[in-house]
């Protein structure tokens, strides 16, 4: 069989017809060259090139085999320049799982940052929960997920991409509704509550439950996605407590206003991934996540 570099050989003094000359062109002295040639010539079992002290030309073989050697060794450079993509991550598919708040502003600015700095990456996008996304991107069906925290830190890397506050949804036929500066949360605790799920939005439950005062609040409805809970705010089923960006949604019937006395930024949104996994688009995604989110954060 014969190799590459005796295809690349046989190429150059194909196309200079003069050994010297091609050996020039490839960096080598004439000797080994000509050996180059004589070795792929009884791999091939024909002779390629009629030479004399004089002149070098192509037989009939020669001219038919040369077609072919372009094309295999054109070939055999798209396949080596596609593997060294891979590996830098230029190229590649990244399975991306995002929450439907995180489609309000940052995975749009996650796609941008993809498109712009790694074009050759394939993102598949699949909606889903923070819980979910945590089990699935552990496992390896997903790359990586725009989801809150918490991780386990022994198997998930993460990066902060998003710190926003807390706002009081009410109906817009609310009292509360066209009033003017922030609303204290003691006076919140006091109205019916719609309020997240303990099981499938843990985190937001988890953080109401810290932030709300003694005795608690008087809840009416417990769901999963803010969407449901401003659509029951809209109709009046209650008030709920939503990140920022949920303003973004425009839900017609839904009235926002501020909260004193719960900290400035308290939603959190991280970029999380599989510390063990291998591959490389994935982590060329993270990176350049990294860069455009670390400075500043914030939304």
């Amino acid at each position: 069989m014969f190799t590459l570099d005796q295809l690349r050989g046989f190429v150059a003094v194909a196309e200079e017809l003069h050994f010297g000359r091609a050996a020039q062109r490839l960096l080598m002295t004439q000797p080994p060259l000509s050996r180059q040639i004589q070795k792929l010539e009884r791999a091939v079992g024909a002779r390629l090139l009629d030479r004399d002290q004089r002149s070098v030309s192509l037989t009939a073989a020669g001219q038919a085999f040369l077609e072919d050697a372009r094309r295999m060794l054109a070939t055999a450079d798209a396949a080596l320049a596609r593997a060294r993509r891979v590996e830098a991550g230029a190229t590649g598919t990244v399975r991306l799982a995002f929450t439907a708040g995180s489609a309000l502003g940052v995975l749009p600015t996650i796609l941008d940052v993809a498109t712009r700095s790694l074009p050759d990456v394939h993102l598949e996008l699949v909606e889903m929960v923070s819980i979910d996304q945590v089990r699935h991107v552990a496992e390896g069906s997903i790359d990586v997920g725009l989801a809150r925290p918490p991780f386990p830190a022994e198997l998930l890397g993460s990066v902060l991409v998003q710190r926003e506050r807390l706002l009081l949804a009410v109906p817009a036929v609310h009292r509360w509704a066209r009033g003017e500066g922030p609303i204290a949360l003691t006076e919140a605790v006091g109205e019916p509550l719609i309020m997240y799920s303990p099981a499938e939005a843990r985190y937001f439950h988890d953080l109401l439950v810290r932030l709300m005062p003694a005795p608690g609040p008087r809840v009416v409805h417990m769901v999963t996605q803010v969407l449901t809970m401003l659509s029951l705010v809209a109709a009046g089923r209650g008030v709920a407590l939503v990140p920022e960006s949920s303003r973004r949604m425009r839900l017609e019937g839904v009235a926002y206003r501020e909260l004193a006395g719960v900290p400035q930024e308290p939603v959190e949104l991280h970029l999380m991934w599989a510390k063990e996994s291998r591959n490389p688009a994935m982590h060329a995604l993270v990176e350049q996540a990294r860069q455009t989110f670390e400075p500043g954060i914030p939304l």
